[in-house]
């Protein structure tokens, strides 16, 4: 399959080399690696590189990328690289890992040498973050490149070129947002491409892949390309497909420019592959279970993923804060502006997911209520603000979910789409609803259409376009509530749009959706606990009565009120908590060791809901229609 991309633009790497210098040694033209990639056994979860790289004689470091784009911490899977040898010439070279930065290697050239050959293997393996996660199965694979290179030491990659191919399992399809030079039975070529581009054009393949056209009747090609572990998880209804047209169109809508050449959602639909998003200018890697498209539950709950992703071409991938926008692979990237990054993306790319049609807005205001009641629930509120939540987030990505409440994790993500929702609102009421955040979209994001580039920003940038939309004390806006140590979590552009969080005593669709996709049953919002399904608890919220009976995170509960446990049973018990004053007895497991534990709650069954205010104009319905294309 030959992907309907055109070559980057010469202006790709004009446009990132103002933002980094030109190292010495390297002519912008200089195509210095071409490499090899066998995926034949992919299936046996291996990879095969193979790499000549231009060189000079003297000393050299080789590098192998530490810090990805889009995954906010040093996530390079470098322990899964093996069998690494460097030779030039037939004649072998020695290597020594450097004992500080391990993603490094020195070797010295030889007098004479001007190409370097390296050949290495890289594990697939079944944990990890991200691209490094499981990415393989008997019949697909997503590549991701920084698994496969090691190129010069350079503070710009963007000015190394890499020449890539790959080999392919016989009959298996692939889709990339890469150029195709030529296909030659099972190994494809791909066009030169710089290695910052290169990294960012993961390749999806194998045996079962279906490509959809979502390319609107006039505008640049767009395509949903499906991969999973046998046909049926991929066959999508024309009405999916017409929702991710729609998807399209809409965004184009908000932003009013793209910059891209063309978009390719990788959708991997698999319960034997690592499951998140991941941004790329031209493409996004989206991994969910194989169930996706044939329950609908799955469907609701997963719904805002590709939308999420999407948005990320302009936010995260064009526009960046300045911290994430190092040029480089190795130096530590600062995420404390990911409220704008991941907060911003988390409030329009749900505001996408009803306007195109791909939940309605019942289900968007669903979800809203549910991520809403998990912040307002969160003591962990009281001692660490969400700037800090920003600040430490390439550490929080890892956190466990025990005492997750507590210790709070990457809240910028829901929070922040609370405090987008508040600034819509606001510039709304400025304006005399004139003016909308889609008006900061298309200044900030959009501009004139173009090709892959990158443009920086500050906050104090954020604030500048804020106030050239609706003028306002926007930087204490923000800063006052990422400062914030109040328990509860910010609600005001849920109640100023016309709608107040409730609780009522039976589950929403969304909740009961995020909990078969998840195998989770959420009590939090009554007795304070997250368990899974066979009753092991994941998380004890502080001060509620579950904590305060003595319950912890880890324990399994395994009778209520005498009874082997169920989640049928445990629902009933809290139903019948408000006729009695006799507490639930529960007994739990903790490791080897059992104990009954009396859990005084009378509070019945809490699940949250968005109410409608009469008072007030129903501005959420607005911002979540879909807009004129």
């Amino acid at each position: 399959m030959k992907s309907a991309c055109t070559f980057f633009p010469r202006t790709v790497v004009v446009v990132l080399s103002l933002f980094v210098s030109v190292p010495q040694f390297l002519h912008a033209e200089e195509e210095i690696i071409t490499l090899s990639v066998d995926a034949r056994e992919a299936p046996r979860n291996i990879l095969h590189a193979q790499e000549d790289i231009a060189v000079h004689p003297g000393a050299l470091t080789l590098m192998y990328a530490e810090w990805i784009p889009g995954e906010h911490g040093p996530t390079g899977p470098v322990i899964d690289v093996a069998g690494l040898k460097i030779s030039a010439n037939g004649k072998t070279i020695s290597w020594r890992r450097d004992l500080v930065d391990m993603y490094a290697i020195h070797c010295t050239v030889p007098s004479g040498v001007s190409t370097l050959d390296a050949v290495f293997d890289f594990i697939l393996g079944p944990n990890g973050q991200y691209s490094s996660g499981s990415s393989s199965t008997a019949d697909l694979l997503v590549l991701s490149w920084n698994q496969v290179i090691l190129y010069p030491n350079t503070p710009n990659p963007h000015e190394i070129t890499v020449t890539p191919s790959l080999t392919l399992p016989e009959g298996w399809k692939f889709a990339t947002a890469l150029t195709t030079k030529a296909r030659s039975g099972n190994v494809i070529h791909f066009m030169p491409t710089p290695l910052n581009m290169l990294v960012d054009s993961p390749v999806l393949s194998g045996v079962h892949l279906r490509r959809v056209d979502l390319t609107p009747a006039t505008g640049v090609p767009h395509f949903l390309d499906i991969a999973g572990d046998d046909d049926a998880a991929i066959d999508m209804s024309s009405e999916l497909i017409s929702n991710y047209k729609n998807l399209v169109v809409q965004a184009n809508a908000l932003f009013g420019a793209h910059h891209y050449e063309h978009y390719d959602f990788l959708y991997t639909l698999s319960d034997n592959v690592a499951h998140f998003g991941l941004e790329h200018h031209q493409s996004s890697d989206d991994r969910l279970g194989a169930q996706t498209l044939l329950n609908s539950n799955f469907q609701e709950a997963e719904a805002a993923l590709l939308p999420h992703e999407f948005v990320h071409s302009w936010n995260g991938k064009y526009r960046r804060p300045a911290g994430l926008a190092t040029g480089d692979f190795t130096k530590p990237m600062k995420d404390d502006l990911l409220w704008v990054y991941e907060g911003l993306t988390q409030y329009l790319g749900k505001i996408l997911t009803a306007r195109s049609g791909l939940w309605t807005p019942e289900e968007y205001r669903e979800d809203l209520a549910y991520y809403a009641a998990w912040l307002d629930n969160r003591p962990g509120r009281t001692w660490r603000p969400l700037q800090d939540a920003a600040d430490e987030a390439s550490l929080l990505y890892n956190a466990r979910t025990d005492w997750d409440s507590w210790r709070r994790g990457t809240d910028f993500y829901n929070e922040g789409d609370l405090i987008w929702l508040e600034a819509d609102v606001t510039i709304r009421e400025l304006t005399k609803g004139k003016k909308s955040l889609d008006d900061f979209c298309k200044k900030f994001h959009g501009g004139e259409s173009t090709g892959p580039i990158l443009k920086p920003y500050t906050f104090d940038d954020v604030v500048a376009v804020l106030n050239s939309v609706a003028p306002y004390d926007w930087k204490t806006f923000f800063t006052s509530r990422l400062e914030s140590l109040s328990p509860r979590a910010p609600l005001v552009g849920i109640q100023k749009s016309g709608w107040n969080l409730v609780y009522q005593d039976t589950p929403s669709e969304i909740q009961k959706a995020l909990g078969e996709v998840h195998g989770t049953n959420d009590f939090r919002f009554s007795i304070g606990v997250m368990m899974k399904n066979d009753g092991t608890i994941q998380d004890v919220i502080p001060g509620t009565a579950a904590a305060k009976a003595g319950l912890s995170p880890n324990m399994r509960i395994v009778a209520v009120n005498g009874r082997q446990y169920s989640k049928d049973l445990f629902r009933e018990a809290l139903k019948k908590s408000t006729t009695t004053t006799t507490p639930i007895e529960v007994l739990a497991a903790n490791g080897e060791f059992y104990k009954t534990y009396s859990v005084d709650y009378h509070g019945g069954e809490r699940y949250p809901y968005l109410e409608r205010d009469l008072s007030k104009p129903d501005v959420l319905s607005e911002i979540i229609s879909a807009k004129e294309k």
